[in-house]
C-alpha cells in the first residue's frame, strides 16, 4: 500500500513508523526540512519538504498512484485543503484528516465532508479522543491504562503490581486454577522498562506493570485479584478549561449518574467560555497549582483530579499538588513520552498521551480489511488488534493451540454470536469470530497475515 503522510510531528512520525515497519510504501511531507530529515534518517520512508496542500508538492510525493493520504499537520485548514487537492487533482481513494477546531466537528455541519463538498473519509479529533480516554481512565481508576473492546463487552486494564497484590510470584498458568471462573487473561508485562508477552510459567513481581484483558462484568473482580479496589468517581476536579477540558466536562455532564465537577482555568477568556458552555460544572478562574484555589475547589474531598492543560509540566505539578492535598486519584495529560517514567516516582496514578490516542484512532482506520479496532500501547511498543476472522484466514477452523502465533502475540478474547469467550487451547476459531490479539509491534505484520486481511482491502 502506498501512503502519503502530511505532517512529520509526533503523530505523523508514529504513523510512519507503524506503516513503514509493515513494509508499506510511505512518503512523509512537511514544510520543516528538519522534521522530514528526522523521519528519513530514522525510518524506512521517503521525505518531501514543502507545504502539503500544494499540488506540486503532492505530485512529488507520488500522489498520482497513492492509495491513501493522512493529513496530520498542525493546521486544520491545511489538512482540509490537502484532502481536497488529493481528491480533486489526484483521485486518492482514502483521505484521513486530523481536525482540532470544534466548529469543524459540530454534527450539524457534517455535510461539509461529503464527497461532493470537502471529501474527507475520516475525521480524527484529538480532543474527542483524549476526552474518551479520560472517561475510560475514570471508569477504572485503579488501572493506569484502559481501553474498551468487543462492542463494550471487554476491557484492557493496565495494572501496577504492588506489594499487597495477592498473586505476586504466582505463575500465570496457576491463575486459571485459582480463579477458574474469572474471565481475564494477562496479555502483556512491562518489567524494568521492557514490555513482553508472557509465557504460562512467567510470574508477576512487585514493580511490574501488567496488561490484563477482562470481560466487563469481571473488571471489578479482576482488579481485586490484583490487589486493587474500585471506588465510584462522583466528585471530580478538572484543571484546564481549553478544548480538551471543555470536551471532558461536557462528557461528564452527559454521563449517567450524578457527577459533581469543578473546573479551574487560568485564562479568563477560556474560563468565561467554559462557564457559558457548561450547565452543571462550576468554573473557577485561576492557577490550577494554587493551593488556596485547589482547596476552594474541594480537592481534599474529590474522588479524582484531571490535569489536562496544554502544558505537560503544569499538569504534572498540579497532579502532584492535588495528591499532596489529599486527592486519592490523579490523572495527568502528558504529550512528551520521555516524561512518562516520572509518573510513578511522582505518585501520579494515570496519564493520557493525546498523541498515542490519536495514533490509535488513525491506525483503526488504516488497518486492512476486517480490523475493527487498534489500540497502541506505550511508546508504540505493542498493539491490541480487534478483527473479524475471515474464511480465508489460516486461523479459521483451527484450535487455538494449533495456531502458529509468534512469540510476542497472545489472544485476549473471542466474540462469537454476541457471546464473549475466554481463549483456551481447545477452543476452535471459526470464520466470523471476532478476536482481540495483543501483539508486539514487530509481530503485527505476522498477525495481519494470520488474519488474511489484505485480500479485501479497498
Amino acid at each position: 500500500m502506498k501512503v502519503i503522510i502530511c505532517g512529520a510531528g509526533q503523530v505523523g512520525w508514529q504513523i510512519a513508523r507503524h506503516l513503514s515497519g509493515e513494509r508499506n510504501d510511505v512518503t512523509v511531507v512537511d514544510n520543516n526540512p528538519d522534521l522530514v530529515r528526522r523521519a528519513t534518517d530514522t525510518l524506512d520512508v521517503q521525505g518531501i519538504a514543502g507545504f502539503a496542500s500544494y499540488p506540486d508538492v503532492l505530485e512529488r510525493a507520488g500522489a498520482r498512484d497513492a492509495d491513501m493520504i493522512i493529513a496530520a499537520t498542525h493546521s486544520d485548514e491545511v489538512n482540509m485543503v490537502t484532502c481536497q487537492v488529493a481528491h480533486s487533482v489526484f483521485s486518492i481513494n482514502r483521505k484521513i484528516a486530523r481536525l482540532r477546531a470544534q466548529s469543524y466537528l459540530t454534527a450539524i455541519y457534517s455535510d461539509l465532508y461529503r464527497r461532493d463538498h470537502l471529501p474527507i473519509d475520516v475525521v480524527i479529533s484529538p480532543e474527542r479522543e483524549v476526552a474518551a480516554a479520560a472517561m475510560q481512565r475514570l471508569s477504572a481508576p485503579a488501572a493506569f491504562d484502559t481501553e474498551t473492546f468487543m462492542d463494550g463487552k471487554a476491557q484492557l486494564l493496565g495494572i501496577s503490581i504492588q506489594e499487597d497484590c495477592p498473586v505476586v510470584n504466582t505463575p500465570l498458568r496457576q491463575l486459571t486454577d485459582l480463579f477458574s471462573t474469572l474471565r481475564a487473561i494477562v496479555v502483556g508485562i512491562r518489567r524494568e522498562k521492557r514490555l513482553f508477552a508472557p509465557e504460562p510459567n512467567d510470574q508477576l513481581f512487585v514493580g511490574d506493570e501488567c496488561y490484563v484483558f477482562a470481560q466487563v462484568d469481571d473488571v471489578s473482580r479482576t482488579l481485586e485479584v490484583f490487589g486493587k479496589s474500585q471506588k465510584k468517581q462522583d466528585r471530580i476536579v478538572i484543571v484546564g478549561g481549553g478544548n480538551v477540558g471543555l470536551t471532558v466536562a461536557r462528557a461528564m455532564e452527559d454521563r449517567q449518574g450524578r457527577v459533581r465537577a469543578k473546573m479551574i482555568e487560568k485564562n479568563r477568556a477560556n474560563a468565561e467560555r467554559a462557564a457559558e458552555s457548561l450547565e452543571r460544572t462550576i468554573v473557577l478562574h485561576g492557577d490550577g497549582m494554587d493551593r488556596a484555589l485547589l482547596s476552594e475547589a474541594g480537592i481534599s474531598r474529590a474522588d479524582a483530579m484531571l490535569a489536562i492543560t496544554d502544558d505537560d509540566r503544569t499538569n504534572m505539578l498540579a497532579a502532584v499538588r492535588a495528591k499532596a492535598e489529599g486527592c486519592p486519584f490523579v490523572i495527568a495529560l502528558i504529550n512528551d513520552p520521555t516524561l512518562v517514567p516520572l509518573m510513578g516516582p511522582l505518585g501520579i496514578d494515570a496519564y493520557i498521551n493525546p498523541r498515542a490516542t490519536t495514533v490509535s484512532s488513525i491506525l483503526r482506520h488504516i488497518r486492512h480489511g476486517r480490523v475493527r479496532q487498534v489500540y497502541s500501547i506505550g511508546d508504540a511498543e505493542a498493539e491490541v488488534i480487534e478483527a473479524e476472522v475471515m474464511s480465508t484466514s489460516p486461523m479459521a477452523g483451527q484450535a487455538i493451540r494449533d495456531i502458529d502465533f509468534p512469540e510476542g502475540v497472545l489472544l485476549g478474547a473471542v466474540l462469537r454470536d454476541g457471546e464473549l469467550r475466554r481463549p483456551s487451547g481447545n477452543l476452535r476459531i471459526e470464520a466470523g469470530d471476532v478476536v482481540s490479539i495483543f501483539a508486539m509491534t514487530a509481530d503485527v505484520p505476522e498477525v495481519e497475515r494470520l488474519l488474511q486481511v489484505s485480500i479485501d482491502f479497498f
